[in-house]
């Protein structure tokens, strides 16, 4: 692996080592705003009153939240999927609804989960639970 290299221009008083620590934590800012903008459309809600933007900005951002958690609690995977790709492997799922058991006879929804997914969508669930931090 090769060298990187990187220059940073402030007027901040603090040590290199605690400048390259504060501007780190920014460093992926970039990837949520393109996030926000195309799989949240953030870019296309701007209305006539400005409270109703307001509105549909904290709609938007309560949105990107709930998604985050339910990325932490129950896909739990290194890399960080976008929406899209949550819609397509998760959310976006054809289904039917059954009669049930033989016991029950209560109305279930099947969902339609490709067999060699099956695994995979179960495993999901069963190891949901608080965020990982």
């Amino acid at each position: 692996m090769g060298w990187r290299y990187a220059a940073m221009i402030t007027d901040l008083g603090l040590a290199a080592i605690e400048i390259w620590r504060l501007y780190r934590g920014r460093a992926d800012c970039e990837n949520r705003i393109k996030e926000l903008k195309y799989d949240f459309g953030l870019d296309s809600f701007v209305m006539r009153n400005f409270w109703a933007t307001e509105t549909a900005l904290s709609v938007v951002m309560l949105a990107y939240n709930l998604m985050s958690v339910f990325r932490q609690a129950v896909i739990r995977q290194k890399s960080h999927q976008t929406l899209a790709t949550l819609h397509h492997k998760v959310l976006a799922m054809g289904a039917y609804w059954g009669s049930g058991k033989e016991e029950s006879k209560r109305p279930t929804l099947n969902l339609a989960v490709a067999r060699k997914r099956r695994p995979w969508f179960e495993g999901l669930w069963a190891n949901a639970s608080e965020p990982v931090e």
